[in-house]
């Protein structure tokens, strides 16, 4: 580590004093018809009297390049792959120092179709990355980052809201390249989809980037005024009466709006954003479950409301000051709240048998598939007990957070670049649940109630230094992070002795856990152009520490480990319009404090969630090859991955007791998926856009499961298509289909699960404002959308779950935008917090 440092030192020194000698050459390339920055652009400078190279190096993440160059007489070349060349003229160094931006037009090849078709491309293709237009999907307008997502190739969302990428749903999401660490489903979902850019899909991160989740880096990228001036975006969202009522108790309001706005002029620039969202969604819960111990048969089938109510919103503010052209600050606030409230009121048909053998039981899901009465298999086993009883459940999750950031960007010369950041997080999580079991149909009599809370503050703080050196036509970087989270809980439980009318402990739920994680890393890494090659080859070194400390019975957990994260990334220019890639990295996924807490919790009548203090990360081998056409505004990319896991978690059910099972986060050995993603966008006509997002991989989990051989392989595939028509320049419509298929679990299965929609769109003052009628979930009692089953089974029970949401809703949206926009709002998000809500 110390020798590191005195690398850093002395390029620090070696390149300050040749600065002084020399010339600084700065400017930003971007794609000339949509203005959007290009990264790794190569920049050269020549001496005009022989045309020798005098230096070069590449553009950054924004576009932005510097170069520092010791002629006199020279011009600078400035090249992309699929691009024409941009050649300046010549030019004295000392009288000409910033180019401003540079535009590249695409390759004569490309830009001919273009001129035909009139278009922009909606969809680009990079070394590590791809890159999607957000605005494309209009089926996601009005919604969340979580619906455009569920769009992408490879992107797959199930009942339940939770987004998979190339089937693994451990992902980094990061905002305008700044690394969060929530949970992805609920963090997106609170991102207005109007905001978006672009988002980007790296599915192998060079080892600059965080290593956490197992299927790569979300990137998003949000709306902002670009040069001088300012830019407002204001949205609203108004859901029209449910047509389906699920026979909840109440109703399902959805509206919500957020606003948007970036000021820039002269050294500062301000990005301020606000939003609000009411969305909730009826549904039911249809379910059955029988138990076998002691050769006696519990089944306790079940049937009622599973709906959510949610409440989102917060405050987000980001101010960035050009002290110098060589210093630049900038601070960040963001400050939310939010509530989450689940509602499962069930009716529940409870019966005992008794002097069932085994061999007759033989896994009761056998005769449940067969739709067989049970009364008529097991008619001669005597019933030993039955109870009809109503259960009421709520459980609310809430999650306050605040939030602080301070960047700092030091532009030592041309050739390199220091840059400090820094983040601290402050979210207090918790709520109740409250449980009621009532005697039915007479409700008015209590049978049981029962109480539970918990209160989970966090804090979390993040610190990073990195430097870059243009090297040549190359970039070196290098940097350390520091990363640290406090994260204590309470939980406490009651139940109420309804006959003296008091609440009493029950100490089995009862408990205190106190969870402290740290993380030293270091990194390096190189990356450039060679002719027609593309590459970038990286190397992370990270310690970790974790301490668990549980109350009940006092006890204390530690694991600490050295691991090597690995990247290799390599680009190859077949022609103009076909290129090739192949990708390697080593990741890991860190689980959740909710993952590792060792007691029960108490989730509704029939379940336990339960952790494993001692569960061990997850690590993942990737391995990617693809090709990429683009021939005009078409786009095709072909990619076949390999992803290996080992300590693969899983949630796996066992038996608690005769009417209660226990899901357990459990180590549940070796995954492999072996699969093959495709994405197409055509315009078979002028008016008329196709896209087809699509994943087929081969899942395979082998280990032990409470000393039971798991070996369990399953091909799964997901679609994601959508139809644009544009009818005339200012109204047109979309049709989109999202299709998840069956897939066999470590101890079942799920079934398929898909989500039809239509949308209508009209644009006003010359398409400022947009006015957008969505279809959603569409269903109109022909097939069942929006639902899914989950269907686990052991040799001492079965379970059978189906989640039946809300079709059929119906919403505006509509969308004020004044100026345009192309630069990244830098707006700080939650790191620590929202992963653990």
């Amino acid at each position: 580590m110390k020798r590191s440092y005195c690398t850093l030192i002395v390029c620090f020194l070696f390149t300050h004093l040749l600065a002084q000698n020399s010339y600084q050459l700065v400017g930003q390339v971007v794609e000339k018809e949509s203005n959007t920055p290009l990264e790794y652009a190569t920049v050269s400078a020549y001496q005009a009297i022989d045309s020798s190279l005098i230096a070069g190096t590449i553009s950054d993440l924004e576009g932005y390049f510097e170069l520092e160059v010791l002629g006199d007489s020279i011009f600078l070349e400035v090249q992309f792959l699929g691009f024409e060349v941009f050649t300046s003229s010549v030019f004295l160094a000392k009288e000409r120092s910033n180019f401003g931006i540079i535009g590249l037009g695409l390759s004569a090849e490309s830009l001919a179709e273009i001129e035909v078709s009139g278009r922009s491309i909606t969809s680009s293709f990079q070394l590590d990355k791809q890159s999607f237009d957000a605005q494309q999907f209009q089926n996601a307008q009005g919604g969340t980052a979580n619906d455009v997502l569920s769009n992408l190739p490879s992107v797959s969302r199930n009942a339940l809201g939770e987004i998979s990428v190339r089937g693994a749903s451990g992902f980094l999401v990061m905002i305008n390249g700044r690394p969060i660490q929530g949970n992805p489903s609920l963090f997106l979902q609170q991102i207005p989809a109007n905001a978006i850019d672009d988002i980007e899909i790296v599915t192998t991160p060079s080892a600059k980037f965080d290593p956490d989740g197992n299927a790569g880096i979300i990137n998003i990228k949000t709306k902002a005024v670009n040069n001088e001036g300012q830019l407002l975006i204001v949205n609203t969202l108004f859901g029209l009466p449910s047509i389906e009522a699920y026979d909840n108790q109440n109703s399902t309001p959805r509206f919500g709006g957020d606003l948007t706005y970036s000021l820039k002029k002269g050294k500062w620039d301000l990005s301020l954003g606000a939003d609000y969202r009411r969305y909730d969604i009826s549904g039911r819960r249809e379910g059955y479950v029988n138990t076998y111990l002691n050769e006696v048969l519990t089944e306790f089938p079940s049937d009622g409301e599973r709906s959510f109510d949610e409440e989102n919103y917060s405050g987000r503010l980001a101010v960035q000051y050009q002290a110098h052209p060589q210093h630049n600050f900038a601070v960040g606030l963001y400050a939310g709240k939010r509530t989450k409230e689940r509602t499962a009121d069930i009716l529940y048909q409870n019966q005992q048998r008794s002097s069932i053998p085994q061999d007759r039981y033989r896994g009761a899901g056998f005769y449940y598939d067969q739709f067989l009465d049970f009364d008529v298999v097991f008619r001669d086993a005597p019933v030993l007990n039955s109870i009809t009883y109503f259960n009421e459940n709520l459980r609310v999750r809430r999650g306050d957070y605040i939030i602080g950031s301070f960047d700092y960007r030091y532009q030592i010369n041309p050739l390199s670049v220091l840059k400090i950041s820094s983040l601290y997080e402050h979210t207090v999580l918790g709520g109740p649940t409250d449980n009621a079991s009532l005697s039915f149909p007479n409700t008015i009599e209590i049978l049981q109630l029962q109480f539970n809370t918990n209160d989970n503050p966090l804090d979390g703080f993040r610190f990073q230094v990195d430097y870059e050196q243009t090297l040549g036509e190359a970039k070196w970087e290098s940097g350390y992070l520091f990363r640290y989270l406090s994260h204590p809980g309470d939980f406490d439980y009651f139940d109420r002795d309804l006959a003296n009318n008091v609440w009493i402990e029950n100490p089995l739920f009862t408990n205190q856990i106190d969870l402290e994680r740290s993380i030293h890393a270091g990194y390096t890494q190189l990356s450039g152009l060679k002719g027609k090659w593309a590459y970038n080859i990286g190397l992370r070194l990270e310690y970790f520490d974790r301490k668990v400390e549980i109350a009940r019975p006092a006890e204390s957990y530690r694991l600490d480990q050295w691991n090597l994260f690995p990247s290799l990334n390599f680009g190859y220019e077949l022609s103009p319009n076909w290129q090739a890639k192949i990708g390697y990295n080593r990741r890991i996924e860190r689980t959740t404090t909710f993952k590792m807490t060792p007691f029960p919790e108490r989730e509704h009548s029939e379940t336990l969630e339960q952790g494993d203090a001692e569960l061990l990360p997850e690590y993942i081998d990737n391995v990617e090859l693809g090709v990429v056409k683009t021939w005009g505004d078409h786009s095709l990319s072909a990619t076949t991955y390999y992803r290996h896991v080992e300590n693969v978690i899983n949630r796996v059910n066992t038996v608690f007791n005769d009417t209660i099972l226990n899901r357990i986060y459990t180590n549940a050995g070796d995954a492999n998926a072996l699969g093959f993603e495709l994405a197409l966008t055509l315009y078979p006509s002028a008016n008329w856009r196709f896209y087809l997002g699509g994943n087929i991989y081969n899942y395979q989990i082998k280990g032990q499961l409470f000393e039971e051989t798991i070996n369990t392989s399953n091909t799964i595939y997901s679609i994601n298509w959508s139809s644009n028509y544009q009818f005339t320049p200012t109204f047109s419509a979309q049709a989109a289909f999202n299709y998840l298929s069956r897939r066999v679990t470590a101890q079942g299965e799920d079934s398929a699960f898909y989500n039809p929609s239509l949308s209508i769109k009209k644009t006003f003052l010359d398409k400022k404002l947009s006015l957008n009628l969505q279809w959603l979930n569409i269903d109109m009692g022909l097939w069942a959308a929006n639902e899914q089953r989950i269907t686990t089974e052991r040799s001492t029970f079965f379970t059978t779950t189906n989640y039946v949401y809300e079709v059929d809703i119906l919403q505006l949206s509509l969308s004020y935008q004044l100026n345009s926009s192309n630069k990244k709002v830098v707006l700080p998000k939650s790191e620590f917090g929202t992963r653990e809500f």
